[in-house]
């Protein structure tokens, strides 16, 4: 019997550009961003200051004729290294991104992929974390699997509750400011979870050098579903 490869299924699920943010947002609206630390532009930004890194973005956003910036999936980024949350002494230093961002200002509704029932949600609020997270359950073909949606508003989960259930395109929530999802510039952090190992509201989207081989297992590009590419 053929082993069951959970990367080709998610690639799998749809053969088509998936989108979870505005459906009137094109594909050819979206452009590629590099923030890692071999991308020698940013040595001229300091990433740890919020309105210097947006002003990157939105720069680059413009300067490519689109409407989102995407990437950082696997990506080793410098921008971590303002934060405790990431590198105390009690662990390994955490700086490799394991999800896919999309960078669009604040208020942005953000939709969900598929029919799904939410798992758990929660304010994480450490410094440089999600802020407003929701994670998201789905089955689909008897796979169970999850997505998370990181750096939404406070509005996104006043009145959430678990076990809702959401249709594939329902609105689910919007993104939030720089003063509510971790200081950073607007953008989801979306990103996709075979095994959400008992977390709640919250999972690792930013691994060690040591522990990369089992996020890349667990957590799979979340641009083999959304086909941006």
């Amino acid at each position: 019997m053929q082993k069951f490869n959970f990367h080709e299924f998610i690639e799998g699920i749809s053969p088509e550009f998936t989108n979870v943010l505005d459906v009137s947002i094109l594909k050819s609206e979206y452009c590629t961003l590099d923030l890692s630390e071999s991308n020698d532009e940013l040595n001229n930004i300091d990433v740890g200051c919020t309105n210097a890194l947006g002003e990157y973005i939105n720069k680059h956003i413009a300067n490519n004729d689109a409407k989102v910036a995407f990437g950082g999936y696997l990506e080793k980024r410098n921008i971590y290294k303002r934060s405790n949350h990431f590198n105390s002494q009690s662990q390994d230093e955490r700086d490799i991104h394991l999800g896919i961002d999309l960078w669009i200002e604040a208020e942005t509704p953000i939709f969900t992929p598929f029919n799904a029932v939410v798992h758990s949600f929660k304010n994480n609020t450490n410094y440089g974390d999600y802020g407003p997270t929701i994670i998201l359950k789905h089955n689909i073909n008897d796979v169970v699997f999850y997505t998370l949606y990181g750096h939404l508003s406070l509005k996104s989960i006043e009145n959430l509750k678990v076990g809702q259930i959401f249709k594939k395109g329902e609105q689910l929530a919007t993104l939030g400011d720089d003063s509510v999802n971790g200081n950073y510039p607007a953008h989801l952090h979306f990103q996709i979870i075979k095994d959400l190992q008992e977390n709640f509201g919250d999972y690792p989207g930013v691994s060690s050098v040591k522990d990369l081989e089992f996020y890349k297992t667990n957590c799979p590009d979340p641009n083999l579903l959304l086909k941006l590419n």
